[in-house]
């Protein structure tokens, strides 16, 4: 009992020292030709290569995801290029640990951390062939089963990487320690998460047609890892025959991006330099 005493105080003090040097704002650092500060976002296609994601009947997950992420890259670079630098943690169908995700975020210093994604609940569910909805979350803990579910999916691509046991021997969403963390962490980029979180899921419903669900909080290791603001995006439900056709068509795909894009441009004119005079929105075709 005492040992375990020691070892949260040991976690309490190590956790507020990481937070005392970690960027409490984003903060531009690359500088166009004309020495302009730029923003960088940093986009995160869930899955890849041996790693399909959840399934559907037509397509998969990571199919989707990459698509969308391409098109949001593409958004940017085409409205705000001048504003803002786009890196993607994957641009092909391959693998990418968790660790290395959270890595090229970190390395490139990155302004916004989002990762995206698409949701499906289990055979058993009754409700499999019609819940429909987005959801988008920010690091926190586990409020419902239902948040604990998706977390416990998303990283459970924990086990197809080698050595995993190493890599992730620190982070139990589970444990008290666990609990600990997770408000630490959060408690310096929380509120700009959430900010940006609500602009996408209200963006999702109202550009992409999407149902809302949520802006939610749960322990996702990819969000626990970066140290700026950060989110995970669940666009919608590929059980869902009729969902599952609107997120593999090219009108959907381009909607969900001009959602997200939308969003962060919102984003970008609040955090970013203050280089915008107006909000940039990319028009629907």
């Amino acid at each position: 009992m005492k040992s375990r005493r020691f070892r949260l105080i040991a976690l309490f003090a190590v956790s507020l020292l990481l937070l005392a040097v970690a960027p409490c704002a984003v903060s531009a650092k690359t500088v166009d030709k004309s020495g302009k500060k730029k923003f960088t976002l940093c986009l995160d296609p869930g899955h890849g290569g041996k790693d399909f994601g959840c399934i559907g009947l037509k397509t998969n997950e990571k199919t989707i995801v990459l698509k969308v992420a391409s098109k949001v890259r593409a958004l940017v670079e085409k409205h705000l290029g001048d504003y803002a630098d786009v890196l993607m943690t994957r641009s092909t169908d391959r693998f990418v640990t968790l660790q290395d995700r959270a890595k090229i975020a970190n390395d490139a210093r990155s302004d916004l951390f989002v990762s995206i994604h698409v949701n499906s609940v289990a055979k058993s569910n009754k409700r499999r062939k019609t819940i429909a909805g987005c959801q988008v979350y920010t690091l926190g803990l586990h409020k419902t089963a239902e948040n604990l579910a998706v977390a416990k999916r998303e990283n459970a691509v924990m086990e197809m990487e080698p050595d995993n046991k190493d890599r992730y021997a620190d982070f139990d969403p589970d444990s008290l320690e666990g609990d600990i963390i997770f408000e630490l962490t959060q408690s310096k980029k929380i509120d700009q998460s959430i900010e940006f979180a609500d602009a996408v899921h209200c963006n999702l419903a109202s550009v992409a047609g999407r149902g809302k669900m949520g802006v939610r909080q749960a322990g996702f290791w990819v969000l626990w890892a970066t140290s700026m603001p950060a989110v995970l995006v669940e666009l919608d439900f590929i059980c869902n025959p009729e969902s599952e056709k609107f997120l593999s068509s090219e009108k959907g795909c381009d909607r969900m991006a001009t959602a997200i894009y939308n969003a962060f441009s919102s984003y970008l004119n609040t955090y970013g330099p203050a280089l915008l005079e107006r909000d940039v929105k990319a028009r629907l075709l």
